[in-house]
């Protein structure tokens, strides 16, 4: 498996996008991702990805992650058609379900449930979402399908309860086909990407979790008469300098009740090299490191990460 540890830093705002894009080119860190986060100053991540793509030749840029249902699918494979065109293998698109925001969602509007699709989202095996209206899950299938077949086929015609056309395009197709990675651990979030996906990002797992994570995605993959590629595993980590403080302890064990929070937020680079070893026995190979730290203190961490993590790739 190729080992590769890109950067996640959340919330980057544009006065200080540039000089970070530029940072992590000089230092030739394999990947950037940005996240979605509507209502803060963070960049939008697919401005964010022209904009880095544009200004680097060889740096990836990820969506960690983007959300699908409540977006045009059609709009949205002629976007990441048109970049991965212009910077061919270094978008890195991954999607999810809802905003991690609940004062977001409202902004990707979604069909009312009625009658019988009112069943509680638990039922379906999908995660109760708080703040969430309308039939995400059957919209992230549909439109996901939607976007898989323009980024592949010449013209699609699609008949579904949701999106509906005849020979439709979105001109000139990227050689190589564009992988579409996705979010989520919940029991569907899983079987939805070994159904659709061509990868998994998860997030706040821990190595055992991740473990159990792939085998029910590759079984999935299997019944469906897919295969994932076992280079398609990643993590989103989040590594502290510091011990967390006890309310963020209580957070992490109130949310994640049966996994100790040293499993899931390693402190210092030695427990970030230990843990990431564990993931890697799991299967997981790709990282997406967030520092918890203050954009202050992102270029001393820019410069420990090159020299801490770096030379675990391969």
């Amino acid at each position: 498996m190729k080992v590769r540890i890109g950067i996640g830093f959340g919330s980057v705002p544009p006065a200080g996008f540039a000089v970070l894009v530029d940072r992590l080119e000089k230092l030739e860190i394999d990947s950037l991702w940005l996240s979605e986060q509507l209502s803060t100053t963070a960049v939008d991540p697919l401005a964010g990805m022209a904009f880095a793509l544009g200004r680097t030749s060889r740096l990836k840029i990820g969506t960690g992650v983007a959300v699908l249902p409540g977006r045009n699918p059609v709009l949205l494979a002629k976007q990441l058609a048109s970049l991965a065109l212009l910077a061919p293998r270094r978008v890195l698109p991954v999607l999810g379900l809802a905003p991690g925001r609940p004062v977001d969602r409202a902004a990707y509007p979604l069909p009312p449930r009625t009658g019988a699709q009112a069943a509680p989202t638990a039922e379906r095996g999908e995660a109760p979402l708080a703040g969430t209206v309308g039939r995400r899950g059957e919209v992230f299938d549909e439109a996901l399908e939607v976007l898989r077949r323009l980024l592949r086929e010449p013209q699609v015609t699609f008949h579904g309860e949701f999106f509906d056309f005849t020979d439709v395009g979105i001109g000139e197709l990227p050689t190589r086909p564009l992988d579409i990675w996705l979010g989520g651990a919940a029991p569907a979030a899983l079987r939805r990407i070994g159904r659709f996906g061509d990868g998994w990002l998860a997030s706040m797992v821990s190595p055992e979790q991740a473990a159990a994570g792939i085998a029910e995605i590759n079984a999935a993959a299997a019944a469906a008469g897919r295969r994932i590629d076992d280079d398609h595993f990643g993590l989103s980590l989040r590594v502290a300098f510091a011990p967390p403080a006890a309310n963020a302890l209580t957070a992490l064990r109130g949310r994640y009740p049966d996994v100790d929070p040293a499993r899931l937020v390693p402190v210092g680079w030695a427990a970030a090299r230990e843990l990431i070893g564990e993931y890697l026995a799991a299967g997981v190979s790709k990282f997406v490191i967030h520092p918890m730290t203050t954009p202050d203190g992102w270029p001393s961490f820019l410069d420990s990460f090159a020299a801490e993590l770096m030379p675990l790739e391969n």
